[in-house]
This record gives C-alpha cells, structure tokens and sequence, in this order.
C-alpha cells in the first residue's frame, strides 16, 4: 500500500434518521485540475477556526493516492477563484462510528448547486476494514463516481 493512500467508503443518508450532529465546519473546494485531481479546500468550524488545504488525489474510487498540505486561508481564497469548474460547497459534521474505534463518520450536507445532496464518508485503514453501519445509512455510492466532488463541481446534483 503507498504511503499516501486514501481508503473511504461513501453513502446517501437518511437525513430523518441522524442522531443530533456536533456543530459542522462549513467547507467550500475548488478543482484547480481534474488528472490528477488538484483542490483547494477552506474549512471554517467550530471557535472560528478557519484551516486551507491543497489536495492532489490520483484517480480511483474505493482506494487512491492523497497528498494533502496546508495552506494559508488568504491565499487558499485566491486560489478559489482559478477554479475550472463550480465550487462545491457543503457543511460537514463530525461523527465517531460507534463500535470502531478511531474510525469516525464525515457527513456532508451539500447547498448551492448540490442543494439537498447529503453524504456520509469514512476513512478506512485498508480496503477490507469492516465497520458498523447505522440505519441512517442510505445507498453505498462509493463506487459511483457522480458522487465524488470533484464530480459534482462539474456536474452539480441539481442537474441530475
């Protein structure tokens, strides 16, 4: 397994089913190039914490290379603007997956073009890493890739 690789399942939630969410970071991502795929990603969350990073992700879906560094929150707004194609933009709430220690679940209420989209992500060790499912999961989309981001800064879900 490379040093850098990211493993990460995706599903649709059942919004009607969440537990109370943690206060969310609202995110905003925009693709500087989509082969490899290169984001720009600023986070402000809880206590105005506001963080940036550039992402560079070989393709795939369950499992691919990630290198990710950061960046400072001026200069990631700039390079917002170099967009190719729409921002995504999305508000993420943080859950640990009971029963899995270290594991924790990265829900995704999307607005804007995304509008109504909601996702849940976990990062997983390897690829046959099992975990507990709530019922508040929905559809594995994981190996749908309208699902991935950069996907949708091209393809928003209220085109669908």
């Amino acid at each position: 397994m490379a040093l850098n690789r990211e493993v990460e399942r995706k599903f649709r939630v059942h919004p009607d089913r969440l537990p109370k969410l943690p206060e969310g970071a609202r995110l905003v991502q925009g693709y500087l190039g989509f082969e490899p795929t290169v984001r720009v990603r600023t986070e402000e969350g809880p206590g105005d914490t506001r963080k940036a990073y550039l992402t560079i992700k070989s393709p795939g879906l369950l499992s691919r290379d990630e290198y990710e560094y950061d960046l400072p929150f001026a200069e990631a707004q700039q390079l917002l603007t170099l967009a190719r194609a729409s921002l995504v933009s999305k508000t993420r709430h943080r859950l640990p997956v009971e029963g899995a220690e270290g594991l924790k679940w990265e829900i995704d209420f999307f607005d804007g073009d995304n509008a109504g989209l909601v996702v849940a992500e976990v990062e997983l060790p390897d690829e046959e890493t099992d975990f507990p499912r709530p019922d508040w999961l929905g559809e594995d989309v994981t190996e749908d890739g309208a699902y991935k981001n950069a996907a949708l800064a091209t393809r928003p879900f209220r085109r669908w």
